[in-house]
């Protein structure tokens, strides 16, 4: 258990760190809906990386992702076809971030985000975690690095929890600050919203840059064994 858990935390962590994402339930929570818009954003996130994992988890292991203990030759021709999709974004990202002058521009959507329904709102939390490029290439890589450690499937199960946990900790922070610490949270939230907007770009990139690195070196390793 404890190799499938290792595989999925850095996926995790990439997933928690989506400024998008963190702007817009920290948005949503500064509305006079917040209380309910928060939770529901929260509870589709879950429900988002849950089913896709679960879904990629499931297809992964049918596929004999482990063969005599070591990852399929698949396995590793997904990693590398991952990692060069988030190298693709990295770049894509690092020259698209604004200017030190320049002020980020954000989604037109967030302008009226006072307006949306908790229905509304649980919609963008499933959309925002499983079909974001970003964190879906996350989701399916952390399934399928759980799936070829061939592992228990309570253990698979449990490492999957783990990363959905981990994958929730970003959009959960603020929702968790604003129930525990009141109207003295504003601030707070405000200071993060800014600077998630002003370096999106930039956490992006990097963030992309490492986890893509990282799967391309995992799949020349499996090859080159």
């Amino acid at each position: 258990m404890g190799q499938a858990i290792g595989q999925v935390l850095s996926f995790g962590v990439g997933v928690a760190l989506s400024p998008i994402p963190i702007i817009a339930v920290v948005l949503m929570l500064a509305t006079p809906n917040g209380r309910r818009n928060g939770p529901a954003f929260l509870a589709g996130w879950l429900i988002g990386l849950g089913v896709v994992g679960t879904v990629v988890l499931l297809a992964a292991s049918g596929g004999d992702a482990s063969e005599a203990g070591a990852p399929a030759d698949w396995v590793s021709v997904v990693k590398l076809a991952l990692g060069l999709l988030l190298l693709a974004i990295a770049v894509k990202q690092w020259r698209g971030r604004p200017g030190e002058e320049q002020q980020p521009e954000l989604p037109r959507w967030m302008k009226t985000v006072d307006r949306f329904s908790a229905g509304r709102c649980l919609a963008m939390g499933v959309a925002f975690s499983a079909i974001n490029p970003k964190n879906l290439i996350l989701t399916v890589g952390a399934a399928t690095a759980i799936a070829q450690t061939g592992v228990s499937t309570a253990a698979q199960a449990v490492a999957l929890v783990i990363f959905v946990v981990i994958g929730t900790l970003g959009v959960g922070a603020p929702i968790a600050i604003y129930f525990f610490m009141g109207s003295r949270s504003e601030q707070l939230l405000a200071q993060l919203r800014d600077w998630m907007a002003r370096e999106n770009a930039t956490i992006m990139a990097v963030l992309c840059l490492v986890i893509g690195a990282k799967l391309i070196g995992d799949g020349i390793s499996a090859f080159a064994t």
